[in-house]
């Protein structure tokens, strides 16, 4: 299973995942239902999870239902925790929308919902996050998740988000970063994908933020709270929901909480 995961990740366009992986990925999970592991974001359990990645895969990182990775579980509970997400009326953007939580923020009766993309058949704009075709102060709530290791100038996309976002505004912009990088590592001049993933751990990156990436969205404006999973999650939750391999790895794992 792992090397079928990782063949057609690689292999297959992302348009085309998001289209169709689901009914593939969810006609398997009869296979795998058990109690060991309780999915947040469907509250489906399992006894073991699919293997998810790109280059080397992790263990127990997607949920067969709906579709998590350990980041959609980590968000999906910091919202329940730390924020008014499921209550308060929002006008919301979300940027390059995953599938595990598309159709429950669409649903939501408190939430006026605009999903964006550049090319994903899923989003009901289609746009350029360097290029955001909306006026000033419109969003109250961003999602931008995994989309600016991926841009070419990722700070004139942070400043877009920046634009759109209402004063009290908040947001949570994602990013793999390498804590053991100090300074955020980028070179416009790596173009192939095979250099690429050498050098910034996928072919389709064009950099590798270290622990700067904060700084980055703050120099654009924005206030960023950096938020440790522990403080929102106990150690039996975070293992239960398969939101880190081990307990001592949550202590890495930060949500970029960010506001205007």
């Amino acid at each position: 299973m792992k090397k079928l995961i990782r063949f057609v990740l690689n292999h297959i366009p992302r348009k085309y995942l998001q289209l169709f992986a689901h009914v593939a990925v969810r006609a398997s999970s009869v296979f795998y239902v058990g109690s060991k592991y309780e999915c947040p974001v469907c509250h489906h359990r399992f006894r073991k999870l699919l293997p998810y990645g790109y280059v080397n895969s992790r263990e127990n990182a997607l949920c067969p239902s709906c579709l998590s990775l350990e980041r959609h579980r980590q968000i999906w509970l910091f919202l329940q925790a730390k924020t008014e997400f499921f209550t308060k009326q929002s006008v919301m953007l979300h940027i390059a929308p995953e599938y595990c939580f598309i159709k429950r923020f669409g649903a939501m009766s408190n939430i006026d919902y605009y999903s964006a993309d550049l090319e994903s058949p899923l989003a009901r704009v289609k746009m350029d996050i360097q290029s955001i075709p909306f006026e000033e102060n419109k969003f109250d709530v961003i999602f931008c998740n995994h989309i600016l290791e991926h841009v070419d100038d990722d700070l004139l996309a942070m400043r877009e988000l920046y634009r759109v976002m209402k004063p009290g505004g908040w947001g949570i912009v994602q990013s793999p970063v390498n804590l053991d990088r100090a300074v955020t590592y980028e070179d416009k001049t790596i173009t192939a994908p095979e250099e690429r993933l050498k050098h910034f751990g996928q072919k389709d990156h064009v950099r590798e933020y270290g622990r700067d990436y904060a700084d980055r969205m703050r120099s654009v404006g924005f206030k960023v709270e950096e938020v440790n999973l522990p403080e929102y999650v106990s150690d039996d939750k975070i293992l239960y929901h398969a939101l880190t391999p081990s307990v001592e790895a949550a202590k890495d794992t930060i949500i970029y909480y960010v506001s205007k």
